[in-house]
């Protein structure tokens, strides 16, 4: 599915609690439409798309009901094309029961919840004392003006430690868009791990969307947070500048999906750090691009355009190839896909890509299964869980076959940067993301995505799972940049990883040892592989080995084993 460059920018768009512009519509840069290749940097396609024209009609009709129905096939549609950031127009308030409260009082400005949302649900921003009292005085109604000014926090971040330093505070705000929140509950989980309990679900009540509509709108009025409440060397900061946000929300993607949180912090990363317009992402056929093209939504800023399941590298290396041409040498070439169409049906394609030494690079969303087709097995699935093409049954019990990692293969291929990380550590996720970027050649960061259907697990439960899966060796986190040395030892690293020179994580506290049985009790994909006493089968016990042999490799080439 086809997109189209960011000709118009999509922060000033506003909206009514159904999805509708409620002021203006999205404007031209240029006055030339949404397009794809009139010199505004993207070289994914030649055709012409009204944005107006789009705005006003296509989404007005779908977000009425009769789109399909009333709407006559177009030239757009023929060509697969969306304009981009079509899907802050998405509404969802109506999907879940259930949606977050801020409770000021309890908050650090940690950014996690914000981090983790998977459909940029939750937004954080500050702002001074003059802007914020300026902003609540023009709100007449005093019970709105109030539940506004309970939405920001005087943290020690943002508020008192500047204050200590003679500096102007800020107010740190975080603001829920019920248009885009699923009710996962993700970023309540996040909160509560830390500590910080500044987040609760509640029940919607009539006043509930209203109000939290409202308060969203308040929110996008605000100033951008200045740059000086932006703070470089604390990566989770990012999220609070708005060149950050290519990833609006509005995807059909699962509640809670692990993959979608992994993309907009990946696109949080490059946007800070290159801009929008200098990023283009060739995406493998898979969940990304069928929940990120619902049409008539879209939910990126950036464009991008999807081949086949199994040739996203090669159609990278055609536009690789085109840019270069064209003089686009620093602009940022992403390939994006999942397991299936990377460690599986397309390895021969990534492989050849990451040979070729073109300065390329890619996203894997490890989900261990084909999600998109119903949760099939890959030859990232891990042995024993139970999927389609492995069931459980009386003669075969779940998967039988060892897991092929990706990351150590890739790391034999000639000048490879090379990645394995989860979203859970945003940290190690967010250096893995730039280092793969700045590094001259082509490099592969290899991502833990939690698919709840499939994995066997809750909505809220993608960090957590993530998480569990680096503290029991399922999936080890690690950097291997050959800019490091002349040897695997100095070009690999483990640090991240919990107890890295021990074969398995204890927790001090507790005593518990955390192994790969202990990360397949938590998902429903191995549940069969426990009799009624939750003894685990002989198949489960060659899975842990499998998982622990992985692990001695690893320390062995880093030099700690």
């Amino acid at each position: 599915m086809g997109v189209t460059v960011n000709t118009f920018d999509i922060r000033n768009l506003t909206k009514t609690t159904n999805g509708q512009d409620s002021e203006s519509h999205a404007e031209d840069h240029d006055g030339s439409g949404v397009n794809g290749s009139n010199g505004n940097g993207n070289g994914f396609d030649s055709m012409v798309v009204d944005a107006h024209d789009f705005f006003d009609r296509v989404l007005h009709e779908y977000n009425e009901g009769p789109g399909p129905d009333s709407l006559e096939a177009d030239v757009g549609v023929a060509r697969s094309v969306i304009p981009a950031g079509t899907g802050a127009y998405r509404d969802f308030s109506y999907i879940a029961p259930e949606i977050p409260e801020y409770i000021q009082e309890n908050c650090t400005g940690c950014m996690s919840c914000v981090t983790q949302c998977p459909d940029t649900a939750i937004l954080g921003k500050v702002v001074t004392d003059d802007e914020l009292t300026l902003a609540l005085d023009d709100i007449e109604d005093d019970a709105e003006r109030s539940f506004m000014s309970k939405q920001f926090a005087e943290t020690n971040k943002f508020y008192n430690v500047p204050a200590k330093r003679k500096k102007t505070p800020g107010k740190f705000g975080i603001f829920i868009d019920p248009t885009k929140c699923k009710g996962c509950a993700e970023c309540v989980e996040a909160c509560d791990d830390l500590g910080y309990h500044a987040l609760k679900m509640i029940e919607k009540e009539d006043t509930t969307v209203p109000i939290y509509q409202k308060s969203i709108d308040f929110f996008r009025k605000l100033p951008p947070t200045p740059q000086e409440f932006i703070n470089e060397r604390v990566a989770v900061d990012m999220m609070l500048a708005e060149q950050s946000m290519l990833y609006v929300g509005g995807a059909g993607s699962c509640a809670g999906c692990g993959e979608a949180t992994a993309i907009r912090m990946w696109l949080a990363a490059l946007g800070y750090k290159y801009g929008s317009e200098n990023i283009g992402i060739a995406a493998s056929t898979g969940c990304n691009t069928v929940y990120g093209s619902t049409y008539p939504y879209n939910p990126y800023i950036v464009p991008w355009s999807n081949s086949l399941f199994e040739d996203g590298p090669t159609f990278a290396m055609g536009l690789r190839m085109r840019w270069d041409q064209l003089g686009w040498q620093d602009k940022q070439l992403w390939v994006m896909g999942g397991d299936g169409a990377m460690l599986d049906i397309g390895f021969q394609a990534l492989s050849r890509m990451l040979a070729s030494g073109m300065n390329i690079k890619v996203l894997v969303l490890d989900t261990q299964v084909y999600s998109n087709t119903g949760g099939q097995t890959s030859t990232a699935s891990f042995t024993g869980q139970d999927s389609k093409m492995y069931s459980h049954g009386s003669v075969h019990a779940g998967k039988q076959e060892m897991r092929k990692e990706l990351g150590r293969i890739a790391m034999m291929h000639p000048n490879t940067y090379v990645s394995q990380t989860v979203q859970s550590t945003p940290n190690h996720f967010y250096k893995s993301i730039l280092e793969a970027a700045e590094f001259q050649g082509p490099a592969i960061v290899n991502v833990f995505t939690t698919c709840q259907p499939e994995h066997g697990v809750a909505d809220n439960m993608a960090r957590h799972q993530a998480k569990l899966a680096v503290d029991s060796r399922a999936f080890p986190m690690f950097v291997y940049d050959p800019r490091k040395g002349e040897t695997i030892r100095d070009r690999l690293s483990l640090q991240g990883n919990p107890a890295a020179k021990e074969d398995w994580y204890t927790i001090k506290k507790t005593g518990e040892t955390i192994d790969f049985i202990t990360f397949a009790r938590s998902e429903g994909r191995f549940s069969k592989q426990f009799d009624k006493e939750g003894n685990p089968s002989e198949v489960l016990m060659a899975a842990q080995a499998d998982r622990l042999a992985n692990w001695h490799l690893l320390q062995e080439m880093a030099g700690i084993r």
